[in-house]
Formats: structure tokens, C-alpha cells, sequence
């Protein structure tokens, strides 16, 4: 009996040991750190795990400013050609600019990534330039017209490229979801494994629904009885991808924006709530301004599975981090992206035409 007992003990310390680390597979290993957030006794604390804080330091590092360059001089509309963006800066400045941009963009092009060799620089046949030319424009909208969300920390191209040619975090539409069979009923667009819902069992389209359309964002009715505002259960779970989102492209959890004790209600939420609502509306208007318009410059390689073209989210700009490069400006030392600098309204260009690549 004693030789049994000694027989099963160690295969009871190792399952009891495998129970216990399949417990703890889901914990994150301390030290964690939590700083508050909200008001006091409400308990809206962000919970912050150094090991994952630490590397992303490093990938929000702004890159050291190149020297400022002097103002005075003949204008870069009156020296280069087809300057329709930046011609009243100086010839230096918009020189300085134009390196600067490079570094962001295209780091190992230079400038042949918007400029083809043995064309002059006025040329606009690379679709890259013509796309480059509206990037300006988006830059000094959100910098003059969106100070709600952005501040006087603004945004620079490097906000989001990081010197890439396409920034890391953007989307496009999902294509629709064919079910083979409906004997096990409407799927309602969830259960998909989709990243900008952080592969979660909600609707995998939700960004086109709020980013794009303009969808009113609806949890919770008002009312016992359906009425013209009625918020369904389908709206709840759109808007539940939504913030989830949100949550994975700033690094944070609800109650960086809302008090739990009622996530409706705007009076006890945080002033970053505010903050949040202004850069929703602020992402809609850029994608439906900026890039949608662009759909006919960009080549088939680079658009997305149903056609249309990569667009903005809240992860573009913020790529974890609770504030787009924890909150350093790179736009008190390029001001030129801080105003409006166009000579004329410049125009997407009609389908089929030279910036097509």
C-alpha cells in the first residue's frame, strides 16, 4: 500500500504543478506598476507592465531635429516648379523639409521614392508624390483645424510613419464574410479572427461603421419601449469593437476614458473622454477628406482586399502608446507643418491619370 501511494505521488505533484502553471498563463508576472488616472476613490487606475513599457520606449524616440534653416531669401514657389504646398517657405526651409520628410518616409530612397530619376522634380508621374503632396495637407489640417485632440503637440509625417513607407498601423474594408451555410444561422459579422478588433468575437467591420460612415456610437436605450433613437444590441456590439480598439492602439483599459460607474454618462468621465470623442470624428474626417479621395492614385498592389486604399485609426498615430510619442512635439521644430502653407486648393487627381504610377 505504501509502495502504491509512493507510486502515484510524484504524477499528483506534476499535474498539480501543470494546474498551476496553466493558471498562471494567464497573469502577467510582477513587478506590475498602476498609476491613477481618474478621480480619487473611483479606483480608474491604468495597470503598466514594465517589460512591455520598457521596449516600446525605444520604438517613441523622436529622431534629433535637423537644424533650423534661415527664413529670408527668394520663395521655393518662385525658384522650383509645381510647388503647390509649400511655396512660401524659404528655399532653405523647404529644402530642410524635404530632407526632414525623406528620413521619415523613405529613409533608403531619399528622394527618388516621390522624385523619378531623369525627370525633373516638378514631375508628377510617381503616384508616391501626389500622395505625398495630400499627406502634407492632412498634416496641416490636423495642426490647424483638430488643436481639440492633437493640442499644441501636433503631428509631424514621422507621427506615423516612422520611417516607413507606409505607416504600421492602418486598414482598409473587410471583405464581405461568405458562409457556406446558414442552417446554423446568421454569423452577424462576428467570429472572425480580425486584428483591429484584437481578434475578439465582435464585429470585424466596426471601424468602416464609425471611421468612415460616421454611425452613431449607441450602448445603452434611453427608454423601456423602442423609439427613434433605439439602440439595439447589434449597435452595442459595433460600438464594443470600437473601443476595444481604441483600448489595444493606446495601450490602455476603459477607465482611461470612462467612469465604471457609468460608462454613459459624460459627467465623472475623465477630460480625456473629450479627447478621444474629438479624435474619432477628427479620423473620420481625414480618412473621408484625405485617403478615400486618393483611391484612383494608388496602384492595385497597394490598395486593400475590396479596392479601396489604407486609412487611419486610432493605432496609426498612437501605436500603443497612450499619447502618439508619449506626448514629445516634433512640430515646434518644423512650424511650417503647423499652418497652412498651400499657394491653391490642390485636388485629388481623376481616375486614369499622369500620378498614376
Amino acid at each position: 500500500m505504501l509502495r502504491r501511494q509512493s507510486m502515484f505521488r510524484p504524477t499528483a505533484l506534476a499535474a498539480a504543478a501543470l494546474a498551476l502553471v496553466t493558471l498562471l498563463a494567464g497573469c502577467e508576472r510582477p513587478p506590475v506598476d498602476s498609476v491613477q488616472r481618474g478621480y480619487r476613490g473611483t479606483s480608474m487606475i491604468q495597470v503598466y507592465n514594465p517589460r512591455i513599457v520598457t521596449p516600446q520606449t525605444y520604438e517613441n524616440v523622436v529622431p534629433d531635429a535637423i537644424p533650423a534653416a534661415p527664413s529670408d531669401g527668394p520663395r521655393a514657389r518662385t525658384v522650383y516648379k509645381n510647388v503647390q504646398v509649400l511655396g512660401d517657405l524659404s528655399v532653405a526651409e523647404f529644402n530642410r523639409l524635404m530632407v526632414a520628410i525623406s528620413a521619415w518616409v523613405a529613409p533608403n530612397e531619399q528622394c527618388t521614392y516621390c522624385h523619378k530619376p531623369g525627370e525633373g522634380f516638378e514631375s508628377d508621374s510617381l503616384y508616391t508624390k501626389v500622395v505625398a503632396r495630400r499627406m502634407l495637407q492632412m498634416t496641416q489640417t490636423i495642426n490647424t483645424k483638430w488643436n481639440a485632440h492633437v493640442g499644441d503637440t501636433g503631428v509631424t509625417c514621422y507621427t506615423c510613419h516612422r520611417g516607413q513607407h507606409q505607416p504600421r498601423e492602418t486598414w482598409f474594408r473587410a471583405p464581405e464574410h461568405r458562409q457556406f451555410t446558414r442552417l446554423i444561422g446568421y454569423n452577424a459579422d462576428q467570429n472572425i479572427a480580425a486584428p483591429n478588433v484584437t481578434y475578439a468575437s465582435l464585429p470585424f467591420d466596426a471601424l468602416t461603421e464609425y471611421l468612415l460612415k460616421g454611425q452613431e456610437i449607441r450602448v445603452n436605450g434611453t427608454t423601456a419601449l423602442p423609439t427613434g433613437n433605439r439602440q439595439s444590441i447589434k449597435q452595442a456590439e459595433f460600438t464594443y469593437s470600437l473601443m476595444v480598439h481604441m483600448s489595444d492602439g493606446l495601450g490602455v483599459n476603459c477607465t482611461y476614458c470612462h467612469n465604471t460607474q457609468n460608462f454613459g454618462k459624460w459627467e465623472g468621465s475623465p477630460p480625456q473622454r473629450v479627447t478621444a470623442w474629438h479624435g474619432i470624428r477628427m479620423a473620420r474626417a481625414m480618412n473621408v477628406s484625405y485617403m478615400e479621395p486618393l483611391r484612383n492614385v494608388f496602384p492595385a498592389s497597394e490598395r486593400g482586399p475590396t479596392g479601396d486604399v489604407a486609412k487611419v485609426n486610432c493605432a496609426t498615430c498612437h501605436q500603443g502608446a497612450y499619447k502618439p510619442l508619449y506626448g514629445a512635439s516634433m512640430l515646434k521644430d518644423y512650424p511650417e507643418l503647423g499652418r497652412s502653407t498651400s499657394a491653391v486648393a490642390v485636388a485629388a487627381p481623376p481616375a486614369g491619370g499622369a500620378a498614376k504610377k
